[in-house]
């Protein structure tokens, strides 16, 4: 991973446990508001696995991709249309 998308992760993972601290909050109150808790825990790990699965199939096609790109690399090489080796 590159530096900023670090920073985005990391931003996006503390606004995350933020909202899971005032879900917790809400909780432990006794107002009959914890249907808004369950919301924001559903929201929030719902969230956080797309955006997991999501980021598993980038990862996955762009490896797939650079496999593909180093065999076309080993096929294509070092030859002229002879067949020979430079």
């Amino acid at each position: 991973m590159e530096v900023p998308e670090i920073r985005t992760w990391v931003i996006f993972y503390l606004l995350s446990f933020v909202v899971l601290l005032v879900a917790i909050f809400i909780t432990t109150q006794n107002d009959g508001q914890r249907w808004i808790s369950l919301m924001l825990v559903i929201v929030v790990v719902g969230v956080n696995s797309f955006l997991l699965i999501s980021e598993l199939k980038r990862h996955q096609s762009k490896k797939a991709f650079m496999r593909r790109m180093s065999k076309f690399d080993e096929m294509e090489g070092d030859r002229d249309s002879s067949g020979r080796r430079w």
